[in-house]
């Protein structure tokens, strides 16, 4: 195996991963800003109130998106798979 095409493995492994792990924690973020501000609006603090909904959100987006993320990570898959032999030489 060339250098070149190790770095394009490894470009597509950064990309695909990037990509599927980008929605869950941008839902994680988003819903735990807004809990805090409904907290810091409401002045309770209770450290574990962030908790239940940020697994339940994480929770609904994977279930909703997860045969999209699938797809990405069975695309890339096969993707190494099909430069199997040329990695052997």
């Amino acid at each position: 195996m060339n250098p070149e095409s190790a770095v394009e493995i490894l470009r597509a492994l950064i990309t695909t991963s990037l990509l599927v792990v980008s929605p869950v924690v941008g839902v994680a973020i988003l819903v735990g800003i807004i809990i805090s501000v409904l907290q810091a609006v409401t002045s309770i603090q209770e450290q574990t109130l962030t908790f239940v909904p940020k697994l339940t959100a994480v929770g609904v987006l994977l279930i909703v998106a997860s045969p999209w993320m699938l797809r990405q990570i069975l695309q890339f898959a096969t993707m190494c798979l099909s430069r199997l032999p040329e990695m052997a030489k």
